[in-house]
């Protein structure tokens, strides 16, 4: 069946579309309920104005049983609605669970400060809705005119009390909307900003503890927290009085359609069969506006979660790369390689063009802020702003299939960061850990021994080996996992930053290895004791290649301008 107008473009509209078969059985359960919601108005007309004054039992017995026949269909359409919705809101989450994955990672990769939790978090609003009231509401909204218009039946003036009722409790709900919807985000932001205040103390407790600066850390967290109490202590005022206003008026109308019903019929334009009949279905004509009066809050937060889902699921599609049907030799080509930044107006990087070929050995010098973490970013296709091209093999390094090119790239950040799991599981890259493998990568980078001694080696977890490790130890088991497999191309930002002597030497082995084995290795430092290793050299600064070249040569070079730049400038 071709997608309406409306759905196309919106890829969590064209996953809803997919369900509108089971929300059209919900329907069809829906009009089946809330057709037989009428059984006890029409049981109560029997018993008061039929059976009361014939007396007969038969009759009473005959009606009671017709009744709860229905009741039972009325109790199996209810509950078969409610167990659809509930499968069809895990089939929801099952069908896009990993494309919110996917999408919040390229999120959290693309853009500065996104928040991934907050997609899952979306989701589970979502599908939670989905499966709650406050999608029975939206089923159910459609027969309270039926019923106003049964109650019309019995006497105008009643259908005319219900519609009151119906519209007020409506005008109702949007206001409590309208006065309660700022406090409510207002509460949550505070809480969430004092939260991640808190954490984020708790993250340098040492820094805190060793410069004594945990009081006037507790003064600045204790007037947030003042603020975020006023803000949610104003919040819960308003809100409470809604929900006390709201209750007032559903008591009256209790008592008010019994009382006008007590009218008509001391008139005598009413039965007392009907009197009774009109209050509860008075009741089941505003159930459904009363739901969506106490579910509004939660529809509200559906509908923000939607929106935002769908336009992070719109930005960041499911990637489709290019097949890799052979592992690529490392041949790495930059052409015209522009890098930017938002909120910054110079490009870091300004046009670079260079080859490196399969099999060799380069390392990238330049001091602090010249641009190289940017490019090795850029190296392995992880920044997203960039002009020109990164060529891998001839192809850009965007177009690949990133799921099987990583087992061909390593990468060592300059920021190091191990995750929750076991020391072999972190080597491995969590994938199927292959145990020689692993102890190849962790020799490689010089800390087999140190693992062995752990009380449980390889498969101690990183929760408890972290406390443990040096910067050193754990930038050396990053190396290890850039290494893991033997990849065809090794991107590696400031490796030796945190080494010893044992570590730098361990480092200039592995990369002898692995040129060895005709992998192109890229070694970004602004240390010169790294450079014995390369094959060419690459100095940049601000955001340029201000030489390139074999080794020697370019070596030479630099020591031409350091002669040329002391003679020109004696030491008096």
């Amino acid at each position: 069946m071709m997608q309406p107008a409306f759905v196309r473009g919106s890829a969590l509209k064209e996953t809803l579309w997919r369900f509108r078969k089971e929300f059209l059985v919900v329907g069809v359960f829906s009009m089946v309920a809330n057709l037989l919601m009428l059984t006890p108005t029409i049981y109560m007309l029997q018993v008061f104005d039929r059976v009361m004054v014939s007396q007969s039992g038969l009759t009473l017995i005959s009606v009671s049983l017709i009744a709860l026949f229905f009741f039972v269909v009325m109790a199996f359409s209810e509950w078969s609605r409610s167990r659809l919705l509930v499968r069809a809101g895990v089939r929801f989450d099952e069908f896009l669970n990993s494309k919110v994955f996917n999408a919040s990672f390229e999120s959290a990769l693309n853009q500065a400060g996104s928040k991934p939790a907050e997609a899952f978090a979306d989701l589970t609003n979502i599908r939670q809705f989905l499966t709650g009231n406050g999608i029975f509401a939206f089923f159910d909204a459609p027969w309270t005119p039926i019923y106003i218009g049964v109650a019309w039946l019995l006497h105008p003036w009643l259908g005319i009390l219900a519609l009151i009722f119906a519209v007020f409790l409506a005008a109702l709900a949007w206001g409590g909307h309208r006065l309660t919807m700022q406090g409510n985000e207002k509460s949550v932001e505070s809480n969430i900003k004092v939260n991640s205040f808190v954490q984020s103390k708790l993250r340098n407790a040492e820094v805190v503890e060793a410069m004594g600066m945990l009081d006037s850390l507790r003064r600045r967290w204790l007037n947030q927290h003042r603020q975020q109490l006023d803000i949610h202590a104003h919040s819960m005022d308003v809100n409470h009085r809604v929900q006390s206003f709201t209750k007032f008026v559903q008591y009256t109308q209790q008592s008010l359609m019994l009382g006008a019903g007590a009218v008509l019929v001391i008139r005598g334009e009413l039965s007392p069969g009907a009197m009774i009949a009109a209050n509860v279905l008075m009741s089941r004509a505003l159930q459904p506006v009363q739901m969506i009066v106490g579910t509004w809050k939660s529809f509200i937060t559906a509908r923000v979660s939607f929106r935002r889902l769908d336009a992070l699921l719109n930005a960041y599609p499911e990637r489709v790369g290019q097949t890799v049907n052979e592992a690529p030799h490392g041949q790495v080509v930059l052409q015209g390689l522009v890098a930017k930044a938002s909120g910054r107006e110079q490009p870091i990087l300004k046009g670079l063009n260079a080859e490196f070929a399969a099999g060799e050995v380069v390392v990238i010098l330049g001091p602090s802020g010249s641009g190289k973490s940017t490019l090795a970013r850029c190296l392995v296709g992880i920044w997203s702003d960039t002009e020109g091209a990164v060529l891998l093999d001839g192809t850009p390094i965007g177009s690949w299939d990133r799921h099987e090119l990583g087992p061909h790239l390593g990468y060592l950040p300059q920021d190091v960061e191990l995750f929750d799991g076991t020391i072999a599981e972190n080597i491995a890259r969590f994938s199927e850990v292959d145990p020689s493998k692993v102890i190849e990568a962790a020799q490689r980078a010089g800390i087999h021994e140190m693992i062995l001694h752990f009380p449980q080696g390889y498969d101690t977890p990183m929760g408890l080996a972290g406390g443990l490790l040096s910067g050193g130890q754990r930038q050396r088991i990053a190396l290890a996992r850039a290494m893991y497999g033997n990849p065809a191309l090794l991107v590696l930002d400031e490796p030796n930053a945190n080494l010893d002597d044992l570590g730098e030497v361990a480092l200039v082995n592995a990369v002898q290895h692995l040129k060895s084995l005709g992998r192109t290795v890229i070694l970004i430092s602004h240390r010169t004791s790294i450079v014995g290793v390369a094959d060419r050299l690459m100095i940049m600064a601000n955001g340029q290649i201000q030489m390139q070249g074999p080794r020697a040569e370019v070596l030479a070079t630099l020591q031409r301008a350091q002669s040329a730049a002391a003679s020109a400038h004696p030491v008096s």
